[in-house]
């Protein structure tokens, strides 16, 4: 968020250097709270399991289980006036399966049982756990969609803020060190150590940053609508199999579910009565207690799945009158296995598609948003996208504390603004961010105008010189 002093003359270093201690200021909070956040969630099994090992552990390992009617059954009856919506069929026989249940009033709990036996080993509410409070952050500030769009701006200005940084940052001759800046000087002091560890950090984790944020970008939502239209548009979304579902009043996959693959979440849901076309979509949402499956169908529906091989985790959502068919899917850490399945409540097979069927811009988003998560590689994929956390966190502090160490009393302390129309690179700069990011393209534009006139004529706001 800061940078040397720039160089006399230098029109272009001079904006390069005031817009990125603009967008550091803005996004700093941000970048704090998407990295911790962000770090927590990479082990958020892993935090689980150590936080509620009563739950997520069965209390011996099992070979039978009872049918999954019965552990939904067991987990209902803890929270009576709660509705069944999912249940997730463990891989590993240590492991306890994971009943969701959906309050009226939006919230939700999840009952731990054991496959043995059907015994409930407990409820959590998942809003309320370390990973939950961090997801929730990390998406929207807690603040629902608001906060989504805050969040997706930050994101967008984080694009600025390397892109920036690291056109300022960068080795050149006059530097004296080359490369040898990419390593901190520990034995500088002062301004001239944060400096150093600033600009060696951000050397060192800035295209893995510009990665994070192009693969969680997906998920925003101006953003991830715009790329979503857009690759749907050119048949390179969800599978063609959907379009025979399409009508104006169908669901779709991602409706209430969110825990759903990217690529589908837009794809109209397959009716839960296949007679009856879509004709029931539009009604309200289902009474606690009511069922649109039955136990003998989800069984037809694991032991489908079972046959064609999968021996992995399953993710069953259950039909209902306003969501269609049940769905089910594995969510391998490598998306090349993922496949989905829906049926109708008595369990035959209405639509199966998997990683091959999705468009090449839906694969590349599966691919991204496995890394970002830290699953494709396992704990080496875990262990650089911490890296790139701690890498954020260090950028924010060395950064702030070199702004605030420097900055005059009373003002910012950004540097003169030219006063010449744009250079060809800025005119560059906002026209492919108009392509790729046009969030970030108008509120540059939107910043440009406000700095070169408005700010300098209202008094009131000279302390952002």
């Amino acid at each position: 968020m800061s940078a040397p002093a720039p160089r006399p003359g230098s029109g272009r270093y001079r904006l390069f250097w005031r817009w990125h201690l603009y967008a550091g200021l803005f996004v700093a909070p941000f970048l704090l709270v998407l990295a911790v956040t962000g770090a927590i969630y990479l082990f958020n099994d892993e935090l689980n399991d150590a936080f509620y090992p009563h739950l997520r552990f069965t209390p011996a390992p099992w070979t039978e289980r009872v049918s999954l009617g019965d552990m939904i059954d067991a987990a209902h009856a803890t929270v009576p006036d709660a509705t069944p919506t999912r249940i997730d069929l463990p891989a590993d026989n240590r492991r306890a399966a994971q009943v969701r249940l959906e309050l009226a009033d939006g919230a939700s709990r999840i009952a731990y049982v054991d496959p043995a036996d059907g015994t409930v080993l407990g409820v959590l509410a998942p809003a309320r756990t370390l990973v939950g409070i961090a997801d929730r952050l990390h998406g929207s500030l807690m603040l629902g969609t608001f906060g989504r769009y805050v969040m997706e701006l930050a994101a967008c200005w984080t694009v600025m803020l390397i892109i920036s940084g690291l056109y300022l940052g960068w080795p050149r001759a006059a530097d004296g060190r080359g490369w040898r800046i990419a390593l901190p000087d520990l034995r500088a002091r002062g301004r001239r150590l944060w400096t150093s560890l600033h600009r060696a950090t951000g050397l060192w984790v800035a295209l893995l940053v510009l990665f994070l944020v192009a693969t969680g970008l997906p998920w925003a939502v101006f953003w991830g609508g715009w790329i979503r239209g857009g690759a749907e548009l050119v048949g390179e979304g969800y599978p063609a199999v959907y379009r025979r579902y399409a009508a104006p009043q169908a669901p779709q996959v991602g409706d209430a579910f969110n825990d759903v693959p990217w690529t589908l979440q837009h794809a109209p849901m397959p009716a839960a009565d296949p007679t009856s076309g879509h004709h029931d979509h539009g009604a309200s949402a289902p009474r606690p207690g009511a069922r649109h499956w039955t136990t003998a169908g989800l069984e037809r529906a694991i032991a489908h799945i079972r046959a064609a091989g999968t021996d992995d985790e399953l993710r069953v959502f259950l039909p209902s009158q306003a969501r269609g068919a049940l769905m089910a899917y594995t969510y391998p850490a490598r998306p090349q296995g993922q496949v989905t399945y829906h049926f109708d409540r008595e369990g035959a097979l209405l639509v199966s598609t998997g990683f091959d069927d999705y468009g090449v811009v839906a694969q590349a988003i599966e691919l991204g948003v496995q890394l970002h998560m830290g699953n494709y590689f396992g704990r080496l994929n875990q262990l650089v996208m911490l890296a790139a956390c701690i890498g954020v966190v260090v950028l924010v502090v060395t950064g702030t504390t070199m702004w605030w160490r420097r900055r005059p009393p009373g003002r910012i302390g950004a540097p003169a603004s030219s006063t010449r129309i744009p250079t060809r690179a800025l005119l560059a700069l906002l026209l492919i961010s108009a392509v790729v990011l046009p969030l970030l393209a108008t509120s540059l534009l939107v910043v440009l105008a406000f700095d070169r006139w408005v700010r300098p004529h209202i008094a009131a706001l000279r302390w952002l010189r």
